[in-house]
């Protein structure tokens, strides 16, 4: 069975002269407890760590804001960790953070996201952490936490670009270099979470939740809170969250989600991914609104106070 996970790869950069610098048996007992160093960070933050691979850690978290909290803890006390260390055993750690189904077979984990991990901590410089979007809207805000766009980029064994960011965890960074949280798609106005209200419509029927409802489950399931009878529908389709004075909808259907906003010809499509639900729109499930008989919900946000830009 397939479940929404967010992935994290921490490995220790530059390991290789590390061994040339202080030979097998030294370097290996300095990366062992490095090793064992973010294992335990993991754990200690909610997560499971999957396996250690060399000089790397696989770990996997229920949710993304553990994730992303869990490598800045790590990554800041690392830091203060290395003020202390001789030069010689000075060992960078670098991260990878992605969003997605993820499938557990005896213990190991199996998915997209476990590939796309390890592919954006290839990717990361020295003391770097890399997330995917999804990741990142999933996370929400997380204290003195502030995200760098770095752009669509290509992944090795993807065959599209992936927006992809940076997590900035220096506490002495410049925020304004940077991107906040609240400024990746949308810029949020500060709200009180109770204003946050969002409301559906499907074949007469009509439904409103505030922000204290959240999660919002919808699919054919008829204990999801939005039941929509029709075979296309998957039985848990997608969930609606509120994350950062927005609703976030994520799709984890079999077939897809897409999501049309007012005012644009350009639907989203969403599979095992997520997008911010903002003003009045259409949610198409499991087809596309290309079907005529697509089943489609439409949406109204309100009190959240979003502005676009």
């Amino acid at each position: 069975m397939s479940v929404l996970s967010t992935v994290v790869f921490a490995d220790i950069s530059g390991s290789t002269s590390l061994y040339e610098t202080l030979g097998n048996e030294r370097a290996t007992e300095a990366v062992t407890q490095v090793t064992q160093w973010i294992s335990d960070s993991v754990e200690s933050h909610g997560g499971r760590v999957v396996k250690k691979l060399g000089d790397g850690v696989l770990g996997i978290f229920g949710d993304a804001s553990s994730a992303v909290t869990a490598m800045t803890a790590m990554l800041r006390q690392h830091q203060a960790r290395l003020d202390r260390w001789p030069q010689p055993l000075r060992m960078d750690i670098r991260v990878g953070v992605a969003s997605g189904d993820v499938v557990d077979v005896d213990g190991d984990c199996y998915g997209d996201a476990v590939n796309v991990a390890s592919r954006l901590c290839e990717r990361a410089g020295p003391a770097e952490i890399w997330a995917t979007e999804t990741a990142v809207l999933l996370a929400g805000a997380a204290p003195d936490v502030w995200y760098r766009k770095l752009g669509m980029m290509e992944i090795r064994g993807k065959t599209e670009l992936l927006m992809l960011y940076q997590v900035e965890w220096r506490e002495n960074e410049a925020p304004d270099s940077l991107t906040m949280q609240a400024g990746l798609i949308s810029s949020f106005a500060p709200a009180d979470p109770i204003l946050g209200q969002i409301q559906f419509s499907w074949h007469g029927v009509d439904m409103s939740f505030t922000s204290s409802d959240a999660p919002v489950h919808v699919g054919r399931a008829t204990d999801a809170e939005l039941c929509i009878n029709d075979p296309r529908v998957s039985r848990l389709h997608a969930r609606i969250d509120w994350r950062n004075s927005g609703f976030v909808l994520t799709d984890m259907s079999s077939f897809g989600t897409w999501v049309r906003f007012d005012g644009s010809d350009s639907p989203v499509r969403l599979r095992r991914d997520a997008c911010i639900l903002h003003g009045t729109g259409q949610i198409a499930l499991g087809v596309s609104f290309k079907e005529p008989s697509a089943p489609v919900m439409n949406f109204h946000v309100a009190g959240s106070r979003v502005h676009l830009g």
